[in-house]
């Protein structure tokens, strides 16, 4: 496998937020706010008619803000991602089929994973990366701890239930390279179009993690 690694492209703002977009002019004023507050990559999900029209709006608009696709989960997802402009593959669950598709196109790339019996598969494949997910509802920090026991080479991103109040105990593993959350683009901001909020939260998680630096 030789798609670029991505603990490199968040390793300056190792907090990837996952967007769940209505509106291309949102997600364009999201992404803004997003990289204003530090944060220079955002997954977008595929989980609305207009998410394919927001990655192609952002990348397009926010040259700055590396964009991204989520919610991957057939080959064809990941083909109209790539054209729409997308800069790295996030799906939720992990099949051969569909993390072969995504290493065909020689972006970096996160497939989900969640037990002992993926992350082989993936190794299979010479995947390292992974996202663990749902991470609140697979035991979170404890289950990654048992799992990076064993598979040591392998670097985790988990996702959800993740917050800015358990940030740290995440980041206490070193087999975890970033987090991913959208709890810095909480859906009440985003109707308020309250943009100087959202860079607001991105602040507050990047401060948190130059603390957490300091105190390793």
């Amino acid at each position: 496998m030789l798609n670029p690694s991505f603990a490199a492209l968040v390793k300056n703002s190792p907090i990837l937020p996952v967007l769940h977009m209505e509106s291309v002019e949102d997600a364009v004023n999201v992404s803004r706010a997003l990289f204003k507050g530090g944060i220079t990559c955002a997954e977008i999900v595929l989980r609305s008619p207009v998410a394919l029209d927001c990655i192609k709006a952002v990348a397009e608009q926010v040259p700055e803000m590396t964009v991204g696709v989520g919610t991957l989960t057939t080959p064809q997802q990941v083909k109209d991602s790539v054209a729409a402009g997308a800069q790295f593959l996030v799906s939720p669950s992990f099949t051969k089929t569909l993390a072969t598709a995504m290493i065909d196109t020689g972006l970096p790339m996160l497939p989900g994973v969640v037990s002992p019996s993926e992350i082989t598969q993936a190794l299979e494949l010479g995947i390292t990366e992974v996202k663990f997910f749902p991470a609140a509802q697979y035991g979170g920090a404890k289950t990654i701890k048992a799992l990076s026991s064993v598979f040591s080479q392998v670097k985790f991103c988990p996702t959800g239930g993740v917050s800015l109040g358990n940030m740290a105990e995440y980041f206490a593993n070193k087999s975890i390279f970033a987090v991913g959350g959208s709890w810095m683009v909480p859906k009440d901001l985003i109707a308020n179009k309250d943009w100087d909020a959202i860079t607001l939260l991105c602040q507050q998680a990047i401060a948190a993690i130059n603390d957490l630096d300091k105190c390793a």
